[in-house]
């Protein structure tokens, strides 16, 4: 399936949200989110210069960013922050228990604990704006000090992003329903991660609940508990050594055909060295 653009004439309404993809996976994760006036990046997982070399690539100015949002503390989320966000001055949202993470792992170039000089705090549960996107942030399973989910809102068209999580327990998939388009985890294979070159702590630490989702699990979500209501299904954070495009994207399409009417669901794959072609809404 080319990796194009997707205009989805079906929705009676003018663009409202477009999402790229600029990298998903254990090497670094980089998301746009962007509405008419309001441009997101979701977690900043790579290098500043690799991130604006892969905005230039999508055609989209790093001055153009309103924010940073993070999920958690992991580096492959947060890796390019302090000078992300220093050298373009954007405002950095967390919740208070990942900022405190943060700091404690990190440090410059010069040996000081990292700082965003424009932090803005916000808790899961609780809503909140940046430009004319709202933003509702959700707590997942994950080991973390404190990791969310997002979903945005703007111009009545939803997108939810929902990964490193080790299970889909029933508040996430509350927040999944009635989106327009979705950004979900197929990190492993099963049968590939528990014979693969991980020692054992490892594999059991990704099969855990609060490790990461495998295609087995998001097939029995799509399979069993989803609205099929969204345009398109991203399929996030493969990892590169324990799974396979085929094996993710086969396992979500067996699971979708089980059930009547989904087939309208467009399904396409995040990956780590490439960034992905704009999504619109």
């Amino acid at each position: 399936m080319p990796f194009e653009t997707l205009h989805l004439s079906r929705y009676p309404v003018p663009v409202a949200i477009s999402v790229t993809v600029l990298a998903s996976g254990s090497g670094g994760n980089c998301t746009i989110l962007a509405s008419s006036k309001t441009r997101v990046l979701v977690d900043c997982g790579l290098s500043c210069r690799e991130i604006c070399r892969r905005l230039a690539a999508q055609g989209i100015a790093p001055e153009s960013l309103s924010a940073i949002l993070i999920t958690h503390e992991h580096s492959d989320h947060v890796s390019g922050v302090h000078v992300m966000a220093k050298k373009f001055r954007l405002p950095v949202f967390m919740t208070a228990p990942t900022h405190a993470a943060w700091q404690r792992q990190y440090k410059d170039g010069a040996g000081n604990r990292v700082h965003a000089e424009r932090l803005e705090l916000f808790s899961s549960g609780n809503a909140f704006s940046v430009g004319d996107i709202e933003v509702m942030p959700f707590t997942i399973p994950h080991d973390a000090a404190d990791p969310v989910g997002f979903r945005f809102a703007a111009e009545g068209v939803r997108v939810a992003i929902a990964t490193d999580l080790g299970f889909i327990p029933r508040n996430v998939r509350d927040h999944l329903r009635g989106c327009n388009g979705l950004i979900l985890e197929s990190n492993h294979d099963l049968e590939m991660l528990r014979v693969g070159p991980y020692p054992w702590a490892v594999k059991q630490r990704v099969m855990s609940r609060v490790g990461h989702l495998s295609n087995e699990a998001l097939a029995e979500f799509l399979a069993s508990d989803y609205d099929g209501g969204a345009a398109f299904l991203i399929l996030a954070h493969l990892s590169e050594r324990n799974n396979h495009p085929d094996l993710a994207r086969v396992a979500a399409e067996r699971a979708l055909g089980m059930r009547q009417g989904l087939w309208g669901n467009r399904l396409v794959l995040a990956m780590q060295d490439e960034p992905l072609s704009t999504l619109t809404l």
